[in-house]
C-alpha cells in the first residue's frame, strides 16, 4: 500500500526514497541570491552553473527527496537490461558542495514579494529564482489505477515503485496481448513509451515466446513519432516486426482483476474499445506541477512562461525556469535540459550584468529509440521538427553505437558533465563533426 500512496501523491519529476544528509530542515539563513527550485536534473545543473557564478553560500536548491534518479535508463530497466540501483544516487551526493539543500517541499511562489514558502513552513527569499520543479505525474486520472499496480502483468517505465514491475511482467508473459499506451498529454521522453514495446518484442523473439503474442501500441497521437524522418524508419521496424499501431486511442480505465484495458477512441469520441492483456505498459497522463499551475508564474495551460530563446520569465524579469515545468515548445527531455543549461547560464550572467541576453535555444532535443537490445535511432531535432543530428551519418538508421551511447555513454556524461555543470548539450561538436557546415 505504501506504493500506492506514493503514487497517489503524484510526485514531480525528481526523485523519491531516502538517504542521510547533513543539513537541517531549517535553515538558518533565510535569503539567497540564487534560489533553485527542484533537484532534478534542470535544478541540480543549474546550481553547480550559479555556484561558479555567485559562489556556492549564495545558492540554495529546495528538493524534498533523498534520492535522484537517472530516469532515461528505466527503459532499458523495465526491459532487464540495467538494474535499478545503478538508476539512482543520494541528493546528498549530487548536491554541489557548499551549496544550501533546503529539504523540503515548494508550498508557493510569490514573484512579487520575491519569496517562495516551504511545507515546512519556511519562507525564503530571493534575488533570482530558477524554477526546475518538473512536471507531476497523473497515474490516478485513469480508471483504476493506481491501485491496478498491486496486480501483476502491469507496469511502467515512468516510475521508481512501477518500472520493475514492467520486467516481471514482461519475464512472466505466455500468450495473448502485450500492450503499450501513449495518454492524451504531454509528456516527457515521448519516445519512451513505444520504446518499451521494441525492446518487448525483441524479449519475447529471444525466449521463443513472439508466436503467441500480439504486441499493441495505442496512443493518443495522430502518428507514431513526431519527426517524418524517424518517424519513417519506426513505421518500417512496425511492418517489419509485425506490430499493432492504433493511432488516436487513448487508455481511459484499467480493470486490472480481468486483465482489461478500456481505451476512447479520440477521433470518435464516446466510443469505446475493451482489450484483454496478458501485459500491459502504461504512460501516464501529465501535467504542470500544481505549485508552479497555482503561481502567478503559468501560463494559461499552468507551465512556466518563460521566453523560448532566453528561459527568462516573460513577467518577472528575474525568474527564470529549466526542463519539464516550462511552455517551451520542444519535447521534453534531458538532452533539452542540457542545452538549455548552457543557454540560461549565459542569460543569467548577462542579466546580472543588466544587460541584454544575446544566446537564443533553437529548442534542441533529443530521443534515442531505442529499437532493440542493441540498436538505437538517435532522434535529434529543434523547434521546427527539422532533424539537427550530431554526427556526421544518417542518424534515422538503427544502430549498434547509438546503443553503446544510450547504454553506457550517456549516463557517464549525466553524472560526471551535465549534473556537475559541465555538459550543455552537443552544440559544439556537432559544428566540429560537420567541418563547421550546418
Amino acid at each position: 500500500m505504501a506504493t500506492l500512496y506514493r503514487l497517489r501523491r503524484c510526485h514531480p519529476t525528481g526523485a523519491v526514497i531516502a538517504h542521510l544528509h547533513t543539513s537541517s530542515r531549517v535553515s538558518a539563513k533565510q535569503h539567497y541570491k540564487m534560489l533553485v527550485l527542484g533537484g532534478g536534473t534542470g535544478g541540480i545543473a543549474m546550481s553547480a552553473r550559479m555556484k561558479r557564478v555567485v559562489g556556492a553560500d549564495n545558492v540554495a536548491v529546495v528538493e524534498p527527496a533523498e534520492m535522484h534518479y537517472y530516469q532515461p535508463i528505466w527503459t532499458l530497466v523495465g526491459a532487464g537490461a540495467k538494474t535499478v540501483a545503478s538508476s539512482g544516487r543520494s541528493t546528498a551526493s549530487i548536491i554541489p558542495s557548499g551549496v544550501k539543500w533546503v529539504k523540503s517541499k515548494v508550498q508557493e511562489i510569490n514573484p512579487q514579494t520575491n519569496t517562495v514558502r516551504t511545507e515546512d513552513g519556511n519562507e525564503i527569499s530571493y534575488e533570482y529564482l530558477i524554477v526546475a520543479l518538473g512536471l507531476q505525474l497523473h497515474y490516478e486520472k485513469i480508471k483504476g489505477l493506481p491501485e491496478g499496480f498491486e496486480h501483476p502483468k502491469i507496469g511502467s517505465n515512468y516510475s521508481i515503485e512501477t518500472v520493475e514491475k514492467t520486467w516481471k511482467a514482461l519475464q512472466d508473459f505466455k500468450e495473448g496481448n502485450a500492450i503499450f499506451t501513449f495518454p492524451n498529454t504531454p509528456v516527457k521522453c515521448a519516445g519512451a513509451p513505444q520504446k518499451i514495446m521494441y525492446l518487448a518484442d525483441a524479449y519475447l523473439r529471444k525466449t521463443g515466446k513472439r508466436d503467441k503474442a500480439k504486441v499493441i501500441y495505442n496512443t493518443s497521437l495522430p502518428v507514431l513519432f513526431g519527426i517524418k524522418k524517424y518517424a519513417e524508419t519506426l513505421w518500417d521496424i512496425v511492418k517489419t516486426r509485425d506490430l499493432q499501431v492504433n493511432l488516436r486511442h487513448n487508455l481511459i480505465e484499467v480493470r486490472a482483476d480481468k486483465q482489461e484495458a478500456v481505451f476512447e477512441n479520440l477521433d470518435k469520441p464516446g466510443e469505446t474499445t475493451v482489450f484483454e492483456y496478458e501485459m500491459l505498459h502504461v504512460t501516464p497522463p501529465m501535467g504542470p506541477h500544481s505549485v508552479v499551475k497555482g503561481s502567478p508564474l503559468a501560463d494559461e495551460a499552468g507551465w512556466l512562461d518563460v521566453n523560448k530563446d532566453t528561459l527568462q520569465h516573460n513577467k518577472y524579469p528575474n525568474v527564470f525556469g529549466i526542463g519539464d515545468c516550462t511552455s517551451l515548445p520542444t519535447a521534453k527531455t534531458g538532452a533539452a535540459v542540457a542545452a538549455q543549461s548552457a543557454i540560461l547560464n549565459r542569460t543569467i550572467n548577462k542579466v546580472m550584468k543588466n544587460e541584454k541576453p544575446d544566446k537564443k535555444y533553437d529548442g534542441y532535443t533529443s530521443c534515442p529509440l531505442v529499437t532493440s537490445y542493441n540498436t538505437v535511432v538517435l532522434a535529434e531535432f529543434d523547434y521546427n521538427g527539422q532533424p539537427l543530428e550530431t554526427f556526421p551519418f544518417n542518424q534515422a538508421k538503427e544502430r549498434r553505437l547509438m546503443y553503446f551511447m544510450k547504454a553506457d555513454v550517456m549516463p557517464h556524461l549525466y553524472w560526471h558533465g551535465l549534473l556537475r555543470g559541465f555538459w550543455g548539450g552537443p552544440g559544439p561538436y556537432r559544428k566540429l563533426l560537420h567541418l563547421g557546415m550546418k
